[in-house]
């Protein structure tokens, strides 16, 4: 899931990319709003389906929840890299603009 987030998300700012940091940071943003609302979905009704997992009673319930944490706190961790990882693209590409020749 995080890798074809990247995977699209790279292609889709490389192709976007012009030579100034306004045309990187606007690429940026429209990437990034492509990108968060099917992201935001999945992690919901995968945190939604946990729900009756974390309190459920009875039967089965020692083997479940062991499984349902670390879900829970991989989607967490999906959440935060959908925010991070646009921001450090967007940094990483601006620095590379002053050591591009000119063009000319």
């Amino acid at each position: 899931m995080i890798r074809n987030l990247l995977k699209i998300t790279t292609v889709y700012l490389n192709t976007r990319f012009q030579k100034t940091t306004a045309d990187i940071r606007q690429a940026t943003v429209q990437a990034s709003l492509r990108r968060v609302r099917p992201c935001l979905m999945i992690t919901a009704t995968t945190l939604i389906a946990l729900i009756p997992v974390l309190t459920a009673s009875g039967r089965g319930l020692d083997i479940m929840v062991p499984m349902a944490i670390p879900t829970i706190g991989g989607m967490l961790f999906e959440v935060i890299t959908m925010l991070v990882v646009p921001v450090l693209f967007c940094w990483r590409e601006e620095n590379r603009l002053p050591r591009q020749k000119p063009e000319g």
